[in-house]
């Protein structure tokens, strides 16, 4: 089982965060901060930044959506939800354009990316 993980997350193109993945660094993040505060940090964090060109912002439905501004392309949704007061959860989706379907885990390395800046900026609810 650990060998076909270790296959997917070099050999593909595609990498997204969820509630019990088998990968910690791909886990689902919450911070302490309501979803309204999360989207405005975050939505500063990839307008402000030099590496990220902002796509689109849907407050109702929690998306911010960016491209990377320089190296490889990648297209990213930011999922934010607040499963209760001053829990809430962000999830990130990256997809890496390329001229091969994979892109040796460049995906996930955004992702841990961008789970680092994150925490920076908004508290992170450690799980026991």
């Amino acid at each position: 089982m650990a060998i076909r993980h270790t296959i997917n997350k070099y050999f593909n193109n595609h990498a997204e965060t969820m509630e019990k993945h088998w990968d910690e660094a791909l886990q689902t993040r919450y911070y302490k901060t309501t979803k309204d505060k999360a989207m405005q940090v975050l939505e500063e964090f990839f307008r402000n930044s030099a590496d990220y060109e902002l796509h689109a912002v849907s407050k109702e439905h929690g998306e911010i959506s960016v491209y990377t501004a320089k190296g490889k392309k990648t297209f990213i949704v930011t999922t934010v939800i607040m499963v209760r007061p001053y829990r809430t959860a962000v999830d990130f989706s990256v997809t890496t354009e390329s001229a091969f379907p994979f892109d040796f885990g460049h995906s996930t390395k955004v992702i841990k990316a961008l789970y680092t800046q994150t925490g920076k900026e908004l508290p992170l609810i450690e799980e026991k």
